[in-house]
């Protein structure tokens, strides 16, 4: 079974060059792409500077997807977090506290699906993270993630998707901890921050399990570059059919 994923910082809606706000273009973004799957981040509920949006729920009725939300920073009024939007119906969610002492807050958010390959059903674990800007502190969320009980407990086959924003300058948090945990990137390095010239690969997909990886790129469209600070990454997998 093949399955397309996104993973994309949104930047609550606000373009990173006009600093506008306006949600209709990471929507328009999102329907060309087409996903069976979405890793958002930096998702706003309520937050003035978003028109006091609940952008999860706006995202999942525009697109026709199912929604699970992660609040992580709040405010006086309003905050954001993680989003996952799927195609398909989701079981189970689970979140995962990753703040570092005094720290941001960050999380992981996480969310099962039941899909059916071939003659069987298969669950498949979706990850949505959103790492820090220290280098230690990275470290410190990956090795936390990785040796939380919702993680440790997925089998070794079960096919698990890991996305989101690692704020990986040099791309190099996922050979130090998730190759070692068997994952493995999909395709190469991709250069998705700032999207209006982008330098640095802060955002990743990583696979272990039954998932193969096709391909993995960029979106550099006009809107893309407009919609947020981020550019999308668009994976393209195969969910192994094997019982």
């Amino acid at each position: 079974m093949r399955l397309s994923v996104v993973s994309w910082n949104i930047h609550k809606g606000i373009g990173g060059v006009d600093r506008r706000y306006r949600i209709d273009r990471v929507v328009g973004v999102l329907a060309e792409l087409g996903p069976d799957v979405a890793l958002l981040q930096e998702v706003t509920d309520g937050l003035p500077r978003a028109s006091f949006h609940d952008q999860a729920e706006l995202l999942g009725e525009a697109l026709g997807m199912h929604v699970a939300f992660g609040p992580q920073h709040r405010f006086a009024i309003g905050g954001y977090g993680n989003a996952i939007l799927s195609r398909f119906p989701i079981t189970r969610v689970d979140e995962i506290d990753l703040t570092i002492g005094a720290r941001k807050r960050r999380g992981a958010l996480g969310a099962h699906l039941r899909l059916r390959v071939g003659s069987h059903t298969k669950s498949v674990v979706l990850w949505n993270l959103h790492l820090g800007l220290a280098g230690s502190e990275r470290g410190m969320q990956l090795e936390r993630f990785l040796e939380s009980p919702a993680v440790g407990r997925t089998h070794q086959p079960t096919p698990v998707i890991v996305g989101g924003d690692f704020n990986d300058l040099w791309g190099s948090l996922g050979p130090r901890f998730l190759l070692p945990a068997g994952f493995v990137r999909v395709g190469r390095l991709e250069n998705t921050f700032p999207a209006a010239v982008p330098l640095r690969p802060l955002d990743g997909i990583f696979v272990r399990g039954g998932v193969r990886a096709h391909a993995c790129n960029a979106l550099r469209s006009p809107l893309a570059r407009q919609a947020s600070d981020h550019l999308p990454l668009c994976a393209k997998l195969e969910i192994a059919s094997d019982p």
